[in-house]
């Protein structure tokens, strides 16, 4: 049975009860939302299921039913949702989802979030996003791609905590500005870090600073001017010098996309112009590396073809 519990907090007074619901127009406004989630193995019926055994949230923040496209004792599919669609100054998510030992669930996404422009006051948004796996446990974390509008300003952090014998692949796909509609990424300034640790030792430590007026931004050295860039990891690979092969044997060769491995995670990295080119180098990986890691083929997640 899955526990929904709305996460409650007490403002000490009037000024922070305005503040954290977001009624505030000036520099200290904010707007946040939680949502954490843990799935756990349960036998039933001589068979063992993930089930989604925790679900508490504040704001808009919600998570639909779970799905099991791949059959009962298949993997979980769960959509997280956020109605808004999109952060604005001031915004503050925290996504927090717990896999234990024996589950299996892939996250993911309805639709592209959007990173809007900030307000006069140029206050920044945050998201941050929390994934625990246990020994046993497989996370497959994979939202659809995130839109940075120009002049946006804010934070995206992502931490992986896993226990030895744990498995985690995901991705994080990031497109600059609209250029369909002439509106390049010129102002703003974003902040993404990766984080993750096995057994409380840093495996993987990343920090990126995304400012157009920056050299490091056009320059060959760094950004290069391009304007979308995706980072995916896998850890819990038995054979990782045979996934990179296998990876490159099926995807087409290009500048734009390389693979490598670092104690124990392996890392595929896109950078060009082409957000529908990065999501799909991206899938294709993920169809490589799912039978290696998980020992199922993939099941694309319905809402990716709505």
């Amino acid at each position: 049975m899955t526990a929904y519990e709305p996460i409650t907090t007490r403002a000490p007074n009037a000024a922070d009860a305005s503040h954290d619901s977001g009624h505030r127009f000036d520099a200290a406004r904010r707007w946040a939302a939680t949502l954490d989630l843990a799935f756990d193995a349960r036998q039933e019926r001589g068979a063992q299921v993930t089930r989604m055994t925790r679900t508490r949230f504040k704001g808009p923040l919600r998570v639909q039913r779970p799905f099991y496209p791949e059959g009962k004792t298949g993997c979980c599919h769960v959509y997280l949702l956020h109605p808004p669609g999109g952060l604005v100054s001031g915004d503050a998510l925290n996504i927090n989802v717990s896999v234990g030992s024996g589950a299996h669930t892939l996250v993911t996404t309805p639709a592209a979030a959007k990173l809007y422009k900030a307000d006069r006051n140029g206050v920044a948004w945050a998201q941050h996003t929390h994934l625990n796996v246990a020994n046993g446990g497989i996370l497959e974390y994979l939202p659809q791609e995130t839109l940075g509008f120009n002049g946006s300003r804010g934070e995206q952090t992502t931490t992986i905590d896993l226990e030895t014998g744990a498995k985690c692949l995901g991705w994080e796909i990031l497109a600059l500005g609209r250029p369909a509609s002439n509106l390049p990424f010129v102002t703003g300034h974003m902040e993404q870090r990766f984080t993750l640790h096995m057994d409380g030792k840093p495996l993987w430590l990343e920090r990126q600073l995304l400012d157009p007026t920056h050299a490091r931004f056009q320059g060959k050295w760094g950004q290069g001017g391009a304007t979308v860039q995706a980072t995916l990891w896998a850890v819990g690979l038995e054979d990782e010098a045979g996934a990179i092969e296998a990876i490159r044997e099926q995807l087409t060769a290009s500048a734009h996309w390389a693979i490598t491995r670092r104690r124990g995670v392996v890392l595929l990295r896109y950078l060009g112009n082409e957000r529908n080119e990065a999501w799909d180098v991206c899938q294709r990986a993920w169809e490589v590396l799912r039978p290696m890691l998980a020992g199922q083929s993939a099941v694309v997640p319905r809402i990716w073809l709505t």
